[in-house]
């Protein structure tokens, strides 16, 4: 058989050679002939077997030829078009989707199971030094939230009938643990910083002393900040709603310097050719790797942020508000890092014990 011939399977065509676009032809128990429109060749592969198994056992097929088949690839855009219209975190989307696309671009959108998803975020990994090792529970849900609303859009669209992803139990996250950078933790990162990478030195100060979500930090410009009242302004937060945001003196002068490196650009931080940074992946995990900190991501600056105003003696509704969560439960997290307050709480059981034992009178205003 010729390579030619192997590299068209029977039944399986590109209308247009060269177009990428797939194409299956078969011919049902009557003889009639019908085609479909796929997409990817191995997709197209996978349903004309898939046709031929239900010709051979009699199902009912398509009633129309030439029926052109939803793709995956269509509903994703579909998917992000939405996102960049309604999500903060749409450029988070757009680089989960890449890797989204490698495992189901292509498909038949009826064709995706809900085991098929659950398999697959059961093997997604990624690169850790010379290792791979398999994504966190709260990255996986992620994804599986991404998949969700990727078919929940088609859905409304009427270009799906259903959304496996819904049918994909979400990964239990363990949020018990709170990693907040040490004081020597952060002394060697800076060091390394002001070695490595002293242009990124501001965005390190601003994380740690607004607590700002990583996605607001870095989609900020300057029209959103007023120096004069000290002020920050997110125009549409994680839950929808505006965000305002207090500065200090140490992130006044983190955006000052941020300032004198803009070049005129509207956005706050810039990579190192005056474009827009959207993460900084590219600067702060070799720093915090060579920093020799363990387990520490950007998300845990937001973490040190609210450690330290507990730890600091500030209450957690305050804290609550700063942090711009949306129920006090979430906040509720780093209670335990205020010690002195539940010391005290627990030491006015002797404080009223002493004053029985002294003959004081305790009434339901205190002792007189």
């Amino acid at each position: 058989m010729s390579k030619e011939r192997e590299s068209k399977p029977r039944g399986v065509f590109e209308k247009k050679p060269g177009s990428g676009i797939w194409w299956i032809q078969y011919f049902d128990a009557e003889g009639h002939r019908h085609r479909e429109r796929v997409g990817r060749k191995s997709s197209a592969i996978t349903l004309y077997q898939k046709r031929r198994t239900e010709v051979v056992e009699g199902k009912k097929l398509p009633i129309l030829r030439n029926v052109v088949v939803i793709t995956f690839d269509e509903i994703a855009k579909d998917a992000l078009e939405y996102s960049r219209s309604h999500k903060i975190s749409f450029e988070d989307d757009e680089d989960r989707m890449n890797y989204v696309l490698e495992e189901f671009g292509g498909r038949p959108v009826d064709s995706i199971r809900p085991n098929e998803i659950e398999r697959w975020l059961s093997r997604m990994t990624r690169q850790v030094g010379k290792e791979r090792v398999p994504l966190k529970p709260a990255t996986l849900n992620r994804y599986r939230a991404l998949l969700s609303l990727v078919f929940r859009i088609a859905v409304q669209n009427g270009k799906a009938h259903s959304n496996p992803a819904r049918l994909v139990r979400p990964r239990r996250e363990n949020n018990a643990v709170i990693r907040y950078l040490l004081p020597e933790e952060e002394r060697r990162l800076r060091a390394v910083a002001l070695d490595d990478c002293p242009h990124h030195l501001p965005e390190l100060d601003l994380a740690l002393n607004t607590g700002m979500r990583q996605g607001e930090q870095y989609n900020l410009t300057w029209e959103h900040i007023d120096f004069e009242r000290r002020l920050i302004t997110i125009p549409r937060s994680k839950h929808g709603d505006p965000r305002y945001i207090e500065l200090n003196d140490t992130a006044i002068a983190a955006l000052r310097t941020a300032q004198s490196q803009a070049n005129d650009s509207p956005h706050v931080f810039l990579n190192c050719y005056g474009q827009k940074l959207s993460k900084p992946r590219e600067w702060f995990e070799a720093a915090v790797k060579k920093a020799g900190i363990q387990r520490f991501t950007w998300h845990c600056l937001r973490h040190t942020f609210a450690s330290r105003l507990v730890m600091a003696g500030v209450d957690l509704r305050t804290v609550q508000e700063l942090m711009g969560h949306k129920t006090i439960q979430m906040t509720c997290r780093y209670a335990h890092l205020a010690p002195k307050h539940r010391l005290a709480a627990v030491q006015r059981l002797c404080d009223t014990e002493m004053a029985q034992e002294t003959g004081a009178t305790t009434t339901a205003t205190g002792p007189f």
